[in-house]
């Protein structure tokens, strides 16, 4: 199973600013979202793996989550990390223009200056979720992300339109389970909440 979780609330997030590559830390409710999620998580499940994002805010949550089953030993891949927003990276989400928000939303190759499209975040996305397959499918591996990558990885899971992340929500310290034992993925849950 690969078990992905959302890193917990940063001061960015508590003031609906878009945060991509900008590696702020956890605040306060952050870091109890982070020792909670991992509790939750040590009670039912013991991972062969713990991935997480290189960003601040990913490791955070995930070293507390680790703690929770007396590891320090978690992994960091690039692929993971949040997509970058470019020039928009800071800004409060009712700031940035309408037509970049429906260019992005529309156009997988859209690249806001400075930035990613979602074409790129998917491909590099997906083939993580490829490379751990096989370890995920006897071992539960745990993922530390961000919004972006983690409806991208359930989009995999599901066959869908990597368009369908635009129309869900994720909330912060979230999990969502990717079962990857049989033949094709399957999102067993989404959005789960300790």
């Amino acid at each position: 199973m690969i078990i992905l979780v959302r890193h917990g609330r940063t001061h960015l997030n508590a003031s609906h600013r878009l945060q991509g590559r900008i590696d702020a830390d956890l605040d306060e409710l952050g870091k109890q979202q982070a020792d909670a999620v991992g509790r939750y998580l040590a009670n039912a499940i013991e991972p062969a793996r713990i991935i997480s994002s290189p960003l601040h805010r990913a490791q955070q949550t995930a070293a507390a989550i680790a703690s929770h089953f007396g590891r320090t030993d978690v992994e960091t891949d690039e692929r993971w990390i949040e997509i970058d927003y470019g020039i928009y990276d800071g800004f409060p989400l009712g700031d940035v223009p309408r037509e970049v928000w429906n260019q992005w939303r529309t156009q997988p190759n859209f690249v806001p200056e400075g930035g990613e499209s979602f074409a790129t975040l998917h491909d590099r996305v997906h083939a993580a979720c490829r490379d751990l397959v096989e370890s995920a499918s006897s071992a539960d591996t745990i993922v530390v992300s961000h919004v972006s990558p983690m409806k991208s990885a359930c989009a995999w899971a599901l066959g869908a339109d990597p368009a369908v992340s635009h129309r869900s929500r994720l909330d912060q310290a979230a999990i969502c389970r990717i079962d990857v034992s049989g033949e094709t993925p399957v999102l067993v849950t989404f959005n789960e909440r300790p």
